[in-house]
């Protein structure tokens, strides 16, 4: 049984402006087993969303290759990109990116609708993933009327919504006070204890100590810590 979720191979990112070329990346391998918490630890300017970006779909590498549930999506157009993202990956960013003129649980049903599941369906399992997270009595609140902390649940809980293959999640603590910060760990390490698959990237080596397995990335290179 093939339990490996994730295949980058020699994934390089250069970026050409009008009078120099930057290299972001060079040549990095990275692979995800299912079930693994993978923590990328790096400062900020490291790259770290960067790779993210590559290993997920959102951007394309100069170089390399990124296998994904079996199949090269480095191959595929942004159409297909986006159906896979949307079936197949969650997303928590350092930024919650909740639409503000929805309610939370507009805001977490929505990926589900998108994807086809009916709004009966779909508005139960936001609902289920709130009152997971501590914040269903939150679920008719907009998102400019809870705390940071519970933004952040609640983009979690958009994350988990199509029960998907693997969350990426990009910083997803650094706008967060101490202790909003220990709440968000502690749902990470419950997904963990489930056994969901994560990449996560931070600079924090405190954060860094919930992963399973942990790479610093560092010039352009990454090394398994």
């Amino acid at each position: 049984m093939n339990d490996m979720i994730l295949d980058a191979s020699g994934l390089s990112k250069t970026y050409f402006l009008k009078n120099e070329t930057i290299g972001v990346l060079h040549g990095v391998d990275l692979k995800v087993k299912k079930g693994r918490f993978v923590v990328i630890l790096g400062p900020s300017g490291s790259g770290k969303s960067t790779l993210l970006h590559l290993i997920s779909g959102l951007d394309r590498p100069t170089q390399g290759t990124v296998v994904f549930d079996s199949v090269d999506i480095t191959s595929h157009d942004d159409v297909r990109l986006s159906q896979i993202r949307n079936k197949k990956m969650g997303f928590v960013f350092q930024f919650h990116h909740l639409l503000s003129e929805f309610s939370c649980l507009e805001n977490v049903a929505l990926p589900a609708l998108v994807n086809g599941v009916s709004p009966s369906s779909a508005y139960e399992k936001a609902l289920d993933l709130l009152d997971r997270f501590d914040i269903g009595d939150k679920k008719n609140r907009l998102p400019d009327e809870i705390s940071g902390g519970e933004r952040q649940r609640v983009a979690i809980a958009r994350a988990m919504v199509n029960d998907p293959l693997m969350i990426f999640a990009d910083e997803p603590t650094g706008n967060l006070d101490e202790g909003n910060t220990n709440k968000l760990l502690e749902v990470f390490g419950g997904l963990k204890k489930e056994g969901r698959t994560i990449v996560l990237v931070t600079h924090s080596l405190e954060i860094a100590k919930v992963g399973t397995e942990v790479y610093r990335l560092k010039e352009g290179r990454l090394d398994a810590v």
